[in-house]
């Protein structure tokens, strides 16, 4: 254990933690509220709309998330001039930013996925006995589908956390300083390969946390149907 190099570095590791945090947090956080219309997009009688949903998320859940992030970040600048008339130059010139957007966008096709399944999965005849009650179909899906379906996605939605917070480890590579992208710069500076393994505690710790909160989540949400 080198405890000079810990000394150096942990406390800006730890400060990469944070900054991983919020890429996680503030992407799955837009990419949910891009999820909703995505999901009941793919769901839609409209021939065009279903095919534009499907042909977002094929895209997307087919490609890496590194070369969605290269075409966001690098991609971008071959537009400066374009994006610099609309006033968005300031969004895609900021590397942070731009994992943002590019995350944001990754794991709102993924999320998409989860809420069509769990829509899908809730019984019909759940809807047809609050038809005969004579509710709308708006309240039906507010009322009856969806509190079911969020929690036949809850367990899903906590797999896209746990995927992204690895996943967000790309960021280094466009030179965001989140964990990985400090252990990259310790590593460079003192060749000691020990930096790589305090970052995958960090990751392990981190993950392990979720789990553990998100399972206490699942719990409380299905204590009902446990009880059943």
């Amino acid at each position: 254990m080198n405890f000079e190099v810990l000394q150096e570095y942990g406390p800006r590791m730890l400060a990469g933690l944070l900054v991983t945090l919020e890429l996680v947090v503030i992407s799955i956080t837009l990419g949910a509220l891009l999820a909703v219309p995505l999901a009941l997009g793919r769901m839609s009688r409209n021939k065009l709309i279903s095919r534009l949903a499907f042909a977002y998320v094929y895209a997307v859940r087919g490609t890496p998330l590194l070369a969605q992030t290269f075409l966001v970040y690098y991609g971008a600048g071959q537009f400066r001039p374009e994006l610099q008339a609309v006033g968005l130059w300031w969004l895609f010139k900021d590397a942070f930013f731009c994992c943002v957007l590019t995350f944001t966008l990754n794991t709102a096709a993924y999320q998409a996925e989860i809420y069509r399944g769990a829509i899908l999965a809730v019984p019909r005849g759940q809807s047809e006995a609050a038809m005969s009650l004579g509710l709308t179909p708006r309240s039906i899906f507010r009322m009856v589908v969806a509190p079911q379906a969020m929690l036949l996605a809850l367990r899903p939605l906590g797999n896209e956390i746990i995927l992204m917070i690895k996943g967000s480890s790309v960021a280094a590579i466009v030179t965001v300083f989140d964990l990985m992208g400090v252990t990259r710069l310790a590593y460079s500076r003192t060749f000691d390969f020990q930096v790589y393994l305090w970052a995958a505690v960090l990751y392990l710790v981190l993950v392990e946390i979720i789990r553990r909160v998100w399972d206490r989540i699942e719990l409380r949400l299905t204590r009902h149907i446990r009880h059943a």
